[in-house]
């Protein structure tokens, strides 16, 4: 099971009550809810093997160089991501818990948590579950690999399950073409823009088509006599995207090859330190969510003395 930890301990923020606070009035929301998301997942899938992948850089210069506009909206004016006050002091605190726990958190330099769990979505040697509310982690499902994605769309208790079947369901498109789907269509939520008058539809219809982004563009250079789904108009807009096409599928595309480390993750069995997580709960009253994910990873009565 490989988390998106970013997507998820926003989800948390945003989804678990404000007046969720330390026993000095701090904010800890989103930790309380990551936790307990995790308890969750455990109980309810039983990984062998378990992982917090990071957002080490969420905004990466391969991808920024590629396409200047690519998460611009979210910059701070201070050049980092902008995130809510009351979250940026809980990530430290949920980095630290972690880490006591004895749960794997991987990220890579200069790559984002999608890149991370990429690479090890495709060097896995068995079935993999994506826990991700992150669309662009569609073009990893895999049934012949049993590479599927646990959406967080609906909530944490009600996930949706992403095979390719899912997603020919959802987009009428081919499982592993997501991709290049979206890159047509464009994902305002990270600054891409996508070909300009070119939808969902028009997208799917020229997918199914010609296959893939580079087939369509080989067929749009060749075409002579428009017609349907290259029509008149669509050529020229795929013509007018020329750069944009050129830019966008390193963009998008999650990278798997990543020169990563061994991660084993399998499951902590007690607390990697018990002190040091001890001390986190009582300082900010996390007492009852290490308790809940003690008891989900089958931790002893005494792990925590």
């Amino acid at each position: 099971m490989l988390l998106d930890a970013a997507s998820l301990y926003f989800r948390a923020f945003y989804g678990v009550p404000a007046s969720v606070t330390t026993p000095d009035g701090r904010p800890i929301n989103a930790v309380r809810g990551f936790l307990d998301m995790s308890a969750r997942l455990v109980v309810a899938h039983r990984p062998d093997r378990f992982v917090a992948c990071w957002d080490d850089d969420w905004r990466p210069a391969f991808r920024v160089a590629a396409l200047p506009s690519y998460k611009a909206h979210r910059v701070a004016e201070e050049g980092g991501e902008e995130v809510p006050d009351e979250l940026g002091p809980q990530v430290p605190v949920l980095v630290d818990v972690l880490a006591a726990v004895g749960l794997t958190r991987l990220g890579a330099p200069g790559y984002e948590a999608d890149d991370v769990i990429g690479t090890l979505a495709t060097r896995a040697r068995g079935p993999v579950d994506v826990v991700t509310g992150d669309r662009d982690l569609f073009q990893l499902v895999d049934d012949a690999r049993g590479v599927r994605v646990l959406y967080t769309n609906r909530g944490i208790n009600d996930l949706e399950f992403v095979d390719e079947a899912a997603v020919a369901a959802k987009y009428a498109i081919p499982g592993r073409a997501y991709a290049d789907f979206a890159v047509l269509r464009g994902d305002p939520s990270d600054g891409l823009p996508g070909v300009s008058g070119v939808g969902a539809k028009t997208a799917a219809a020229l997918i199914n088509e010609f296959g893939s982004l580079d087939g369509i563009r080989a067929a749009a250079a060749r075409t002579v006599v428009p017609k349907p789904p290259l029509t008149a108009a669509v050529l020229k807009k795929l013509a007018a995207a020329g750069e944009y096409l050129d830019a966008a599928p390193e963009v998008v595309a999650v990278v798997t090859t990543i020169d990563l480390p061994p991660v084993d993750g399998e499951l902590p069995r007690r607390p990697a330190d018990p002190d040091a997580l001890a001390a986190l709960a009582e300082t900010h009253g996390l007492q009852s969510s290490v308790r809940r994910l003690g008891a989900a990873l089958g931790w002893p009565d005494d792990a925590l003395g």
